[in-house]
Order: C-alpha cells, then structure tokens, then sequence
C-alpha cells in the first residue's frame, strides 16, 4: 500500500509474505497487548490504535487463540469486520494456559484440536476465513507433517488462506514446507535476540517464506520505555517474570542501549526507531522479506514506530548495534511449560 494516509504521512511501502502469499506493508501490528500480558488495557484506545495502524498503511495484525483465551480475537472482530477486505488478519493456535497460572503451558498439534482451534477463531474474529495461521508452538508428541497437513485441509476448505509457523526450527521449517507452502515463519529477532540468524533464516529463504519478527523493541525494554520489569511494571504484567528484564540482568542489560542512545542521537530518532530500524535492514542483510510486527495501545506509538521504516542505518551505526546481543543477560523466557 502506497500513497498518504489521512494525518498526511505517507503510508508503508508493501512486500509480499512467501512466494504466493498476501502483499502487506512492510511492518505489522502486534495487538497481544491490547486485551492481555502487559497489565490493564483501554478498549477505545486500542480500536483507535487499530485504525491509526491502518491509515498508516500496516495491513498485517497478529492476534492469538490464547490472548486473553479468546479476548484478543474478540476485540479484533469489529475492525476486522470493518475492513476486511483492506487487512490481513493472523492468528495462531497450538498454546493452551491456566487461566489461574499464565506460567502453566502446554501445546496441542493433533488433527482435531487444529480444527476445533479454527472454528473457535473464525467465530471469535467473526469472519469466514483467516488470512494467516499459524502453529504457534509445535507439538513435540505430533510430528510437524501431521499438524501442518491438518492446517492444509484447512485450506484447501477455505478457512485459511496461508499457513505459517511460530518458533520452530530450521529443520521443522523444511519438513513443513514439504508438506504445504509456508507463507511466513514468526520469531523473536532484535538487537537483543538473534539466535534465529545461523539456521531459521536461511531455511525460511530456502523456502521462500517471510520472516515476522515478534518482540523487534525487547518488549519495550530496547525502546527505554523500563529499566526493570519487576520494580516498574503492573503486577499483572507478564514482563516481570521475564529473566533478562529484571534485577541483575536488567542492570547489565541497561548498559547495553548506551550504543542505541549514541546512534538515535546520531539520527535524531528515538531508541525504539533504531531498534526498529535495525530490525527491517535484516531483510537486505539476509536478503528475504522482513516484516517485523511490534505490539502498541497508543496511536502515537504507531506513527514512531511506523517512522522507523524511514531510517537507514550506516555501516558504522551496524558497527556499534551488531555486537549487543552476544552481550545481553538472561534467557528469553523463564522455566515454564512453553514460552508465548
């Protein structure tokens, strides 16, 4: 999508998830938080971020089964609604949570909870068909093929348009795309996380499938929006039990934006813009389609985000940024059944 948008910026350049897969613009929206896992949310505001996104060309919003079991595709349903034909709508399966423990996980990937999974989406979302799904997790009691040819029948229903899969290896991205297209693979990749690079990437290019990147801004910590999770943020907040955002490693952990600061000064940017730029210039440094969607409830916080497209890192910026994540403390994600 090209052209101005109505506040008169203009809006997103376009790409193209997998070889057949739908054109979006080149950054999505991560909408999780608007219903669930970052504390307490503001309905109004989160519809009129949705729009906001839209006008300024983000086409692609991500969305989950598990996001606040069901809330999350439920607030979506008006928008999508409202613009169907305008959006490409994600969302995925494959997590199960206690609602009384959000620490408690585990992962289905058998035939019949793949399409029981479909019709509660489709029911919640209020369409007929999604755009994108994908395997949240895989189940490692089901091989990959079994679930991936169970979301196939899907297609080939038209429940689905495209397939895709959430935090799989470089070998379940090959076994996968054997048995149906993948339109895109969703990983964590930031300055701060990059552990995809050595065999996910170049399997999803070998396969011709898109690389979505969730969590580009570290959650926010990358943007400078907390310094520690567990001091800082609302009780309910889920960052708080994430290793690398709090205590010690938060500490260590701060030292490392000094380069970002040094580079937006440098740009006249924010934190969050670099961090975000850095992320798209992935898309010329392993030469396939790079769509990174970072989660917001605020419309101003879309049009930063969105700005960070404009910006071109330089060699000596990639210089100072490139090194972070070999340095970065703490894991991603806490012991728990699976992460989200």
């Amino acid at each position: 999508m090209n052209g101005i948008g109505t506040t008169g910026t203009p809006r997103l350049a376009t790409v193209r998830l997998g070889r057949g897969g739908p054109a979006v613009g080149v950054q999505g929206l991560g909408c999780m938080g608007m219903s669930f896992a970052y504390g307490p949310t503001d309905t109004t505001q989160a519809r009129a971020t949705l729009e906001h996104a839209l006008d300024r060309g983000v086409t692609l919003f991500d969305t989950a089964d598990v996001y606040g079991a069901g809330a999350n595709e439920e607030l979506l349903a008006p928008f999508v609604a409202a613009h169907r034909d305008d959006i490409v709508i994600a969302t995925k399966f494959g997590i199960t949570m206690d609602p009384d423990d959000p620490t408690r996980r585990s992962v289905r990937g058998d035939r019949a909870y793949v399409r029981s999974c479909i019709e509660g989406s489709l029911r919640r979302l209020n369409t007929d068909h999604v755009d994108l799904y994908y395997l949240h997790r895989r189940d490692p009691a089901v091989p990959i093929e079994d679930t991936v040819g169970a979301m196939a029948e899907l297609v080939a229903e038209g429940k689905v348009s495209h397939l895709g899969l959430s935090e799989v290896t470089a070998a379940e991205v090959r076994a996968s795309t054997a048995v149906h297209p993948i339109a895109a693979v969703q990983c964590e990749w930031s300055l701060f996380s990059r552990g995809v690079e050595d065999g996910v990437v170049p399997a999803a290019r070998e396969s011709g499938a898109a690389l979505v990147p969730y969590s580009p801004l570290g959650r926010g910590f990358l943007a400078g929006l907390f310094r520690d999770a567990e001091e800082e943020l609302h009780p309910a907040d889920l960052r708080r039990i994430l290793p690398r955002y709090t205590g010690e490693a938060a500490r260590s952990n701060q030292a490392l934006l000094s380069p970002l600061r040094h580079v937006a000064r440098r740009h006249g940017a924010t934190l969050g813009q670099i961090a975000l730029a850095w992320v798209h210039q992935r898309a010329t440094a392993h030469s396939l389609p790079v769509v990174p969607i970072p989660g917001t409830r605020r419309p101003q916080r879309v049009a930063e985000n969105t700005a960070a497209t404009r910006i071109t890192l330089t060699p000596d910026d990639l210089r100072l940024l490139d090194p972070l994540a070999a340095q970065v403390v703490g894991a991603r994600y806490p012991e728990m059944t699976t992460p989200s």
